[in-house]
C-alpha cells in the first residue's frame, strides 16, 4: 500500500513539472525541426533530423541581434535603477519620522493597482513633452522607480533593528554609509527577488515600448519576434519563429536559475544565523 501511495505521489509531480515544462519542450524541438517535419500530422515529437539552421536564420529575417542588445540595455539599466530607489525610498520610509510619510508611502503603494492602459496616455505624453519620445532613456524613464520595489524594501528595512543603525551612527558612519554597508547586505532575498521580478518585468513588456519607439533599430527584443510573427502563417517559417521565441526566453531563464541559487543560499544563511 505505501508503495503504491509514493508511485501515485511520484507520478502526481512528474505530471506537475511536464506541464509547465512542455510549451518549453516544444518549442525546442519545433526550432529543431525542418519546414517539411512541421507539416507532418499527427505531429512528431522528436526531431527526426535536427538542425540548428533556423536559429542562424533568425538573425538573417530581421535585426534580432541588435533587438537582443537593445533589450539587454534597456531591462538591466531600468533593473539597477529599481534596486537603488527602492533601496533609498525602503530606507526612509521605513527609518526616518516626518510628517505625511505614512499618506506619501501609501499613496506611492496604490499605484500598483492602476491598469497599465490607463497610465499609458499620459505617460506618453510626459515623455512625449520631453522630448525623449523614441529613445532608450524614453523607454526606461517610467520604469527608473517601482511602488512593488518600494514597498518590498520598506518592509524588510522595517524588520532591522533600529539599535544597528544607531550604533553605526555612534561609530560616525554617514546615512550612505549605513544604508549600503549596514543595511543593504541584510536584505540580500529581497534585493536578488526584486531583481529577478524586474528584470523579467522590463524584459518581457511589450505595450510600453511599442507606444514610445517608432525606429527599428531602438526595438527590443519583444517588438522584433512581433514581427517575426508576421511570418508565422508560412510553414517554412515556423521553426525561425520558435527558435527566436527560445532565444529570447535564454535570458530571463539564466537570471532566474542563476539569482535562485543566490537566494535560496542567502535564506538558508539566514535560517542558521537566526
Amino acid at each position: 500500500m505505501k508503495h503504491a501511495v509514493r508511485v501515485a505521489t511520484a507520478l502526481a509531480f512528474a505530471l506537475v513539472m511536464l506541464v509547465p515544462l512542455f510549451p518549453l519542450y516544444w518549442m525546442v524541438i519545433s526550432a529543431l525541426k525542418g519546414p517539411e517535419e512541421l507539416q507532418k500530422v499527427p505531429p512528431t515529437w522528436f526531431p527526426a533530423d535536427p538542425s540548428l539552421g533556423a536559429f542562424g536564420e533568425v538573425f538573417q529575417v530581421i535585426p534580432f541581434g541588435d533587438a537582443f542588445l537593445n533589450s539587454v540595455l534597456i531591462a538591466g539599466v531600468s533593473t539597477l535603477s529599481v534596486l537603488v530607489t527602492s533601496v533609498m525610498a525602503g530606507y526612509v520610509f521605513a527609518k526616518y519620522r516626518f510628517k505625511g510619510r505614512d499618506v506619501l508611502f501609501w499613496a506611492v503603494v496604490a499605484t500598483m493597482f492602476l491598469p497599465p492602459i490607463v497610465t499609458l496616455v499620459p505617460l506618453y505624453w510626459l515623455v512625449s513633452t520631453m522630448g525623449l519620445a523614441d529613445s532608450y532613456l524614453g523607454v526606461m524613464l517610467p520604469w527608473l522607480a517601482n511602488a512593488f520595489g518600494i514597498f518590498l524594501m520598506r518592509q524588510f528595512i522595517s524588520d532591522v533593528p533600529d539599535e544597528l543603525i544607531d550604533a553605526a551612527r555612534i561609530d560616525g558612519a554617514s546615512e550612505a554609509r549605513i544604508l549600503w554597508r549596514v543595511i543593504t547586505p541584510l536584505l540580500r532575498p529581497a534585493v536578488v527577488s526584486l531583481a529577478i521580478f524586474a528584470f523579467v518585468f522590463y524584459w518581457n513588456n511589450f505595450l510600453w515600448p511599442l507606444s514610445i519607439l517608432q525606429s527599428d533599430d531602438k526595438f527590443p527584443v519583444v517588438l522584433a519576434l512581433s514581427r517575426l510573427l508576421s511570418y508565422s502563417t508560412s510553414v517554412r517559417y515556423q521553426n525561425v519563429v520558435m527558435a527566436g521565441a527560445l532565444i529570447a526566453s535564454v535570458p530571463t531563464m539564466l537570471v532566474f536559475l542563476l539569482a535562485q541559487r543566490v537566494f535560496v543560499r542567502s535564506v538558508a544563511r539566514t535560517g542558521v544565523k537566526g
